[in-house]
């Protein structure tokens, strides 16, 4: 497991306030554009960020569809999941000195990069919070399929990374929500299931821990959790982790890192039950946007057919990123429809 990801999901939340903006606006897409996003607040502009009035892509923020820019103008096979999975950038150059592409690559494309840090408010703030804590969820989701299947060593990491990687990431918003602590709840799970994984308590302590995170959400006003647009803006976060974890996950068609294959399998499961709330009025909004995400969805639920890795990958990862771009752009459809909508 990547801790730094998880660090990166702040600033990521950012991206997908753009599904609610036209594109002729700089949005927190393109956080490095010359005026900031409303939704999010300008911290500090690389120097790389914005020359002569360009517009640039950030980096640690832009969603996939994005990066396939830099794909497309190179060539290079993959390159936005490669890009994505490096993260977190310090600047334009990382993409060089951490052998995403070459010093000569990276020169035809030197001028759209950019760096560019963002602090959110609103809307992306609520949507980066959500996020934080459905990673939780489908960390939990995968540990207690693996306790089922009574592997509580493969179950410890991901009862640990909740507590260990994203609570620190989200207790500023979780105190200013007033959201009872936590934190202690996931210790207590995190040291029974190290010690004595088939006391009975353990049962008990991980219902706490799951009606926690549930409730930690449940700050969030119940009209926003139902909104198609929000929530399909979580789902989108909790995809691109995904993504990312399964791509680190497999190698050579072979699942080399499980921890990171189940991680992925946690998320996507997770933004699944998310879509099924929301799936009729997605359905209701654009039939022709529902059925490519239900499918898209269905599809991706197929690539990890239980919480034990299988010998063989089911998909390659490029496989799997076209199927989570396919559900990006058709949430970007539906949420632009609606605001189409709004304004009449």
């Amino acid at each position: 497991m990547i801790k730094l990801r998880y660090i990166c999901l702040a600033a990521a939340a950012a991206v997908i306030v753009t599904l609610s903006s036209c594109s002729s606006t700089p949005t927190a897409e393109n956080p490095s554009a010359p005026v900031a996003s409303p939704a999010t607040e300008t911290v500090s502009n690389n120097s790389h960020s914005s020359h002569g009035g360009k517009e640039k892509i950030n980096i640690n923020t832009a969603i996939l569809s994005e990066l396939d820019k830099f794909e497309g103008k190179l060539g290079v096979p993959a390159l936005s999941n490669k890009i994505q999975a490096s993260r977190p950038y310090g600047s334009p150059e990382d993409l060089v000195t951490k052998k995403v592409i070459t010093q000569e690559q990276f020169d035809q494309i030197k001028d759209q990069v950019g760096v560019q840090e963002v602090a959110l408010t609103g809307e992306a703030k609520d949507v980066d919070y959500m996020s934080k804590l459905g990673l939780m969820e489908g960390h939990l989701l995968v540990a207690r399929e693996l306790l089922d299947q009574n592997q509580p060593k493969q179950a410890e990491p991901h009862i640990g990374h909740p507590v260990e990687e994203i609570y620190v990431d989200v207790e500023d918003q979780l105190n200013e929500r007033k959201v009872k602590e936590f934190k202690t709840t996931l210790v207590s799970l995190q040291d029974l299931v190290k010690s004595n994984p088939k006391d009975s308590k353990v049962k008990t302590n991980f219902t706490s821990s799951v009606q926690a995170v549930d409730s930690a959400i449940a700050a969030l006003p119940a009209d926003q959790r139902s909104k198609p647009g929000f929530v399909l803006k979580v789902i989108n976060e909790l995809l691109d982790s995904a993504n990312s974890e399964y791509g680190a996950a497999i190698a050579n068609g072979k699942i080399t890192a499980p921890i990171e294959y189940q991680d992925s399998r946690g998320f996507v499961f997770y933004a699944n039950e998310l879509y099924k709330g929301i799936s009729s009025q997605v359905a209701q909004a654009d039939p022709e946007a529902h059925k490519a995400i239900d499918t898209s969805f269905a599809e991706l639920i197929k690539v990890w057919p239980s919480a034990i890795p299988p010998a063989k990958a089911v998909k390659i990862p490029s496989d799997v990123t076209k199927l989570v771009k396919t559900i990006e752009e058709n949430s970007q459809k539906v949420v632009d429809k609606s605001n189409t909508q709004a304004q009449r």
